[in-house]
């Protein structure tokens, strides 16, 4: 399996830390509010690399957090009279909703900031203490002239960094470059008690001190999105590094941005759209088929036109399931033919094609292609006159690429189908018994569904279109 490392900026073997584990730390959400498309696009794609991971046989020690504290956090709890923490708690309970609904599995750990304070502490002590960072006035900020690879990530040194950076003038810091990892109480912000008397960490610290605690010093993966890299993810390899003397992660993922009818998403714009809202249009394996069909490192264009694309391209891969649901209880044959296992054997080229894209640095565009391939195939080659055996082999092995990515699992695709059959069954007993009232009326609900009813020597068979 192969990885394009941000760090690096060159695709590399994947070997893990320990055999047979993953341990994979991805940037959650600020919890201020709900979490838009774009952090959408993020956490499926990471989802689907721990998922392909499990696949592969891997076990998959996740960390997603949610950062609880912060300036955003602290204006709109001020502005709505309530706690920092019941803002928190609040919007944490929105994030699991929205991704339950999106297919997100739960890391294995979701840790807050906040619940890491004697730790984060601790991590500014030891970087005081090593030098790396200093106290002014109660805030403490890292010296990243100190640390001589600052700048490594984002492939520039810090002269660069700095001519291009938009810095905020504070004169008490010895460099312009110079970030906070602990500010100082100010008048209506939550604080903690400190060496350096009462205030809150910075953003990047708190990151930091979660993967060490929760994943060590040294980690396999560190994923967010692209705009995470500078200054979030540089400053994270800084601190971790400088306190710990180690690679703090082997391997940087980077999700590219997702633009909204090609341009950047922004409440300016009015193009600001949050999962929710989408969600109440589409539903969940649209919006994740979408997002995956096209490479995590390629920016991705949000608009109506290609979400009505992926909702037609998942009626395409269910009518195939749902085709495939039918022939194992119509046939009448139960057992593989000896031809049947030969083709059934030849069908396993597909499942080495899509790992194969797969291991490409989770190329998920070309896999679901794959998936697209094989049920033309099956669509072709497996019909009425098949086994039940080859139909439900054929079905299973949809179903199993199909879950690496959270698609095709859709168990209520059996019951529409025994509904529609249902419907069909009595607009046949209407016609016999010449009642055409209500077979047209059966006609007219079908049709409302997007249902095309077809004569065949075997009966009438059906399927759904967009």
């Amino acid at each position: 399996m192969k990885i394009f490392n941000s760090m690096t900026r060159t695709k590399e073997e994947f070997i893990p830390l320990k055999a047979g584990e993953v341990s994979m730390y991805v940037c959650g959400p600020t919890v201020y509010d709900y979490f838009h498309i774009g952090n959408a696009r993020t956490f499926i794609v990471f989802d689907t690399v721990r998922r392909y991971f499990e696949y592969s046989g891997y076990k998959v020690n996740y960390v997603q957090n949610f950062t609880d504290i912060d300036d955003k956090m602290i204006n709109r709890a001020n502005n709505e009279g309530i706690t920092v923490k019941e803002l928190g708690e609040r919007f944490i309970k929105e994030y699991f909703q929205d991704a339950d609904a999106l297919g997100i599995e739960r890391a294995t750990f979701s840790p807050t900031a906040t619940e890491y304070m004697e730790e984060i502490i601790l991590f500014v002590s030891g970087l005081i203490e090593k030098g790396f960072a200093y106290e002014i006035d109660g805030d403490v900020y890292f010296d990243t002239k100190k640390f001589n690879e600052y700048g490594k990530l984002s492939g520039q040194n810090l002269d660069d960094l700095q001519a291009g950076a938009r810095i905020r003038v504070d004169e008490r810091k010895r460099d312009p470059m110079d970030f906070a990892i602990w500010k100082s109480e100010k008048p209506g912000e939550p604080s903690w008690d400190c060496p350096w008397g009462k205030g809150r960490p910075g953003w990047h610290i708190e990151c930091s001190c979660m993967a060490n605690k929760l994943l060590g010093e040294t980690i396999d993966i560190h994923a967010g999105g692209a705009d995470l890299k500078f200054p979030h993810h540089e400053n994270e390899i800084a601190q971790s590094e400088a306190r710990n003397g180690k690679t703090f992660s082997n391997y940087w993922m980077h999700s590219a941005y997702l633009n909204i009818e090609n341009k950047k998403m922004s409440k300016s714009l009015n193009n600001f759209f949050t999962a929710r809202e989408i969600l109440k249009r589409y539903d969940a394996e649209v919006i994740r088929l979408f997002m995956l069909s096209a490479h995590y490192r390629t920016p991705l264009n949000f608009s109506d036109d290609l979400l009505e694309s992926a909702k037609a391209s998942k009626e395409r891969l269910y009518n195939a399931i749902g085709n495939l649901e039918r022939l194992i209880e119509e046939v009448s044959s139960v057992t593989l033919t000896d031809e049947e296992n030969i083709y059934l054997a030849g069908l396993g080229s597909y499942q080495e094609k899509f790992i194969e894209k797969m291991d490409d640095d989770f190329n998920t565009a070309d896999a679901i292609s794959i998936i697209f391939d094989l049920i033309k195939d099956i669509n072709t080659n497996v019909t009425i006159d098949s086994s039940s055996e080859l139909a439900k082999a054929c079905l299973d092995l949809i179903r199993e690429l199909g879950k690496s990515l959270s698609l095709l699992q859709d168990s209520t695709v059996c019951d529409i189908s025994l509904d529609i059959e249902n419907l069909i069954e009595q607009r046949q007993v209407a016609r016999k018994e010449k009642n055409w009232a209500r077979a047209d009326e059966i006609r007219d609900i079908l049709k409302a569904e997007g249902i095309v009813l077809e004569d065949t020597p075997q009966g009438v068979r059906w399927k759904k279109i967009d």
